[in-house]
């Protein structure tokens, strides 16, 4: 989407920090096609960066990017108090938060898109193994678990207008 066509100040915010924190559509697209390429045969690259596109125009999602990305930057910044601090930083497996505003984006296009999401996070393909290097100095807690949401809710949306449950454009 070229500059000035979002709808939005929020969208257009959401979709720069996104860049900003090494995402792009083309990175969420990748793993929509991951989860749908088998379940349609002419499935076209440019489909799912349509349907990544329509989930980013959604204000729940970009209130949860804008959120999750926060969070992670102030704990790479030090800048929350402890014990958030450590559980943020070393992504806890039993906080469970980033996980419930990944929720939220989701249900968005049904509940498919929660068993899309689902396999996705466990097994972190394209971007997601990225973002879940620890290596690099950089807290993605949140963000790894909403760049797999959208792409399921991208899924959940690709398969509903496949399966011609709504005329999505």
């Amino acid at each position: 989407m070229s500059e000035g066509k979002y709808k939005t100040d929020l969208e257009k915010k959401a979709r720069e920090w996104l860049i900003e924190r090494g995402v792009t559509v083309d990175d969420i697209a990748d793993l929509v096609y991951y989860l749908q390429s088998k379940y349609h045969e002419e499935l076209l690259m440019e489909d799912c960066i349509h349907n990544v596109n329509k989930v980013l125009g959604k204000r729940e999602v970009q209130n949860a990017i804008l959120t999750g990305i926060q969070l992670d930057v102030l704990a790479e910044q030090k800048q929350l108090v402890s014990p958030l601090q450590e559980t943020i930083e070393v992504d806890e497996s039993l906080y469970g938060i980033d996980e419930v505003i990944a929720l939220s984006i989701v249900n968005v296009y049904g509940s498919i898109g929660f068993t899309n999401y689902g396999y996705i996070d466990k097994q972190k393909p394209g971007i997601l193994e990225k973002l879940n290097d620890k290596s690099t100095g950089q807290c993605h807690t949140f963000l790894d678990d909403i760049v797999g949401a959208i792409a399921a809710a991208a899924s959940s949306r690709l398969a509903h207008s496949a399966a011609n449950d709504e005329n999505l454009d």
